[in-house]
């Protein structure tokens, strides 16, 4: 059973930094691409980031782009999304998910993922 385990939300001031985690089981990196979405409040989801299953690239939301990295360890079997300056506008709840497609898209970085984490919540004062 695929499951997806996200923590690190929290509070932080404009311009701070938080790193989330997401735990999984049920399967390993190479099996699924992974990454994550975000949901601020009235907007729809989007994908921020992800990681390819096939070489381990990385993509990313422009809106993202030189302050959020993803990585893994593999050994914990944990992805990361390491987030720097961070912005009011960052404010969402973040989502792990993996086995979707990930790439260059006009859809996002990540599309369509089979499963699901649950949500952990950043909040970025101004």
């Amino acid at each position: 059973e695929v499951q997806l385990q996200a923590s690190g939300g929290g509070l932080v001031q404009a311009g701070g930094s938080l790193r989330l985690s997401c735990a999984a089981s049920g399967f390993t990196f190479d099996d699924y691409a992974i990454g994550w979405f975000r949901q601020a409040p009235g907007k729809e989801r989007e994908g921020v980031a992800c990681m390819s299953n096939d070489d381990g690239s990385t993509y990313y939301a422009n809106s993202v782009k030189g302050r959020f990295t993803i990585s893994s360890d593999n050994a914990k079997n944990t992805v990361y999304l390491q987030m720097n300056s961070l912005k009011p506008e960052d404010t969402a709840i973040y989502f792990c998910a993996a086995d979707g497609v990930c790439g260059n898209s006009r859809f996002g970085p990540f599309v369509l993922p089979d499963y699901w984490g649950q949500g952990t919540q950043v909040t970025v004062s101004s």
